[in-house]
């Protein structure tokens, strides 16, 4: 089934919103003589990110320290796989680390440095879910996941029930399937979906590519620590797990608690295949802030916590989200748009866990839910 074109916004109240909106934020830039892109802080942020991936690598190749201590810098390592996933990659795979796409394109490859695909993350994120946020079959990170439910839409199974339980368990294996299996699954999936715009020779360049790249990663991190410093194998297979599952429940619980929470809607087109509603309302309609205002979570998770101005403004830096805030809180306003945010992290995890309880209900017992 081709994805493509499928699925239209159609802004039938001719909502001026949008154009308002960015009217004001380019306003700000403007008159601020602000550049849109990364500034100082973001380049210290990335370096010290990249460091808490790269420096404890290095320190159990060269000390070889006891087992508890080399768990703790696995443990470190998996910060900083989450912390390049949120705060580094994010904004260079949008092109707003940079306005030179070749600085983008080199800080988005810190996604293969960890074992990902940047240009299988494009498609999925940049194209699928920022265009059809919350809308099922059309959006990859709300689709079902083995024993997971994130959307009213799909079919309820009998152990759903509990996922509101489970769920951060399985949260922990995002990282370690995504570099194991997914972008090959994503390979075949985009291609036969037409969301991979490319040619039948450039996407064989293009698997080539992709299997060296994760051959070169395993080789480094798994093997490389035996064969060359003889650290036994048992004890790398630990901390490489141990890594992963703390990127895994990191990066997916972050990324949730946008979307899978209360008060979101979860909107389906007609029989054309329309959305009547303004593309940049669906977003507001779709997306919930966070902890605004909590400046460890405004430094470590990249923006996303601003997921509402991330949304309408992709390609502005994350680290101007906090000052624009104002700007698309107030318009909402004016328009009489909801702007939802949980004003601690406590309370959106709470909101997340209250959501995946409720979509996790049999047929009969789910409340309508748009």
């Amino acid at each position: 089934m081709k994805l493509q074109g499928k699925i239209k916004f159609v802004n039938k109240d001719k909502s001026l919103f949008f154009p308002t909106l960015r009217k004001r934020v380019d306003a700000y830039f403007e008159e601020n003589k602000i550049s849109k892109n990364a500034n100082t802080t973001m380049v210290v942020k990335s370096i010290v990110l990249l460091l808490c991936y790269i420096a404890p690598f290095i320190l159990l190749l060269s000390l070889q320290p006891s087992l508890g201590i080399s768990l703790a810098l696995w443990f470190i390592m998996g910060l900083g796989v989450a912390g390049i996933g949120m705060s580094v990659m994010h904004d260079a795979n949008h092109g707003a680390y940079s306005s030179n796409p070749k600085v983008n394109t080199w800080m988005g490859h810190t996604l293969n440095l960890v074992g990902g695909s940047a240009f299988n993350w494009k498609l999925q994120h940049n194209i699928l879910h920022h265009t059809y946020t919350n809308v099922v079959d059309m959006d990859e990170d709300i689709q079902d996941r083995l024993v997971l439910r994130f959307s009213p839409h799909t079919k309820v199974k009998f152990f759903h029930q509990l996922q509101w339980v489970y769920a951060f368990v399985f949260y922990g294996l995002l990282t370690l399937y995504w570099v194991i299996a997914k972008d090959f699954v994503q390979y075949f999936l985009f291609i036969k979906n037409g969301v991979n715009p490319n040619s039948k020779e450039e996407n064989q360049l293009w698997m080539l590519k992709l299997i060296t790249m994760k051959l070169l990663y395993f080789f480094v991190i798994l093997a490389v620590p035996t064969l060359f410093f003889s650290i036994p194998f048992l004890e790398v297979l630990l901390g490489f797990l141990l890594m992963h599952f703390v990127a895994g429940i990191v990066l997916t619980v972050v990324f949730q608690l946008a979307h899978t929470v209360e008060g979101t809607t979860h909107p389906r087109p007609d029989e054309n295949g329309n959305i009547e509603n303004d593309w940049a309302i669906h977003q507001m309609n779709t997306t919930v802030n966070f902890s605004r205002d909590n400046k460890f979570v405004n430094w470590y998770v990249g923006g996303l916590n601003y997921q509402i101005e991330h949304h309408l403004f992709p390609r502005v830096c994350h680290v101007h989200y906090p000052a624009i805030s104002h700007i698309v809180k107030a318009t909402a306003e004016e328009f009489n748009i909801p702007y939802m945010e949980n004003e601690t992290f406590g309370q959106a995890v709470k909101s997340h866990i209250n959501t995946l309880h409720r979509f996790g209900r049999l047929p009969g017992l789910n409340d309508a839910i748009g």
